[in-house]
């Protein structure tokens, strides 16, 4: 438990007007984040730029007196960190859309990196099976499927888009996971991540 009172009293200090105990964290926790970022990203350049952006943002806090988290101050850095990584591939449109189910997070924030690269490496080629597979259905059931899951339309907007009734979208839907389930069982492919 001593490393993270050490942490808490840096940050501290810092907060007072230490400058060298925000490099002394930096130095401590580098490693760790920088891993953390490289394995999301897998680009030494954007793995830098997340690295100092993430404590421009710590700085920032920190002199605005917003930081609260006493004691906790690597999973707090590292929320940041994640924070930026999303807000990277969204700005480069390479954020998978289609998530899965939800209580699967391939930004764990505290994990083991090398696993998290593994799972969206995986993550990854799901999805682009996925979008295989979604090729084979039916246009109308494609259609509602693709609103539902990829655009995060409600029954209604789909039903609203499609010019069809709110059960017709539905039942469409139901046809396209159980052909969606047939088509994996005939490819015989496997979707999971565990």
């Amino acid at each position: 438990m001593k490393p993270l009172r050490d942490d808490s009293l840096l940050v501290n200090d810092y907060i007072s007007g230490d400058e060298k105990s925000l490099e002394i964290l930096i130095n401590r926790h580098n490693q760790r984040i920088s891993s953390f970022i490289y394995s999301k990203v897998m680009d030494r350049d954007v793995t830098e730029d997340i690295f100092q952006d993430t404590f421009i943002k710590v700085i920032k806090t920190l002199k605005k007196g917003n930081y609260s988290e006493e004691g906790k101050f690597l999973p707090w850095v590292m929320r940041i960190a994640h924070n930026l990584i999303i807000d990277h591939f969204r700005k480069n449109k390479r954020m998978p859309k289609f998530e899965g189910s939800d209580d699967f997070n391939i930004f764990s924030v505290i994990g083991d990196d090398k696993l998290n690269a593994e799972k969206q490496i995986i993550k990854d080629q799901i999805d682009s099976d996925l979008s295989l597979l979604i090729e084979e259905l039916p246009d109308d059931q494609k259609e509602v499927l693709l609103m539902r899951i990829y655009k995060d339309m409600s029954f209604k907007e789909i039903s609203e888009n499609t010019g069809v009734s709110i059960n017709t979208a539905l039942g469409r839907m139901r046809y396209a996971l159980i052909n969606l389930r047939k088509i994996i069982d005939k490819h015989n492919i496997v979707l999971t991540n565990s």
